[in-house]
């Protein structure tokens, strides 16, 4: 049986990576959806969830 409490190891590349996205990616995510969340006064569900993540990963972005 493995030794659960013993650390995991592993060899690592040294090669700079990539972010998942980039800040000027997640600039105009949060734009495009206040676009869509603004663009469109029927007050859905849809909407509301986009105006909601909007304003929320707009507040945890780094300001420029």
């Amino acid at each position: 049986m493995d030794d659960l409490a013993s650390p995991v190891t592993g060899t690592y590349s040294d090669a700079p990576r990539e972010p998942l996205i980039t800040l000027i990616e997640a600039h105009d995510v949060v734009r495009l959806l206040l676009h869509f969340a603004e663009t469109h006064s029927h007050g859905s569900d849809e909407e509301r969830d986009a105006y909601a993540l909007a304003t929320d990963l707009a507040g945890r972005l780094p300001s420029e």
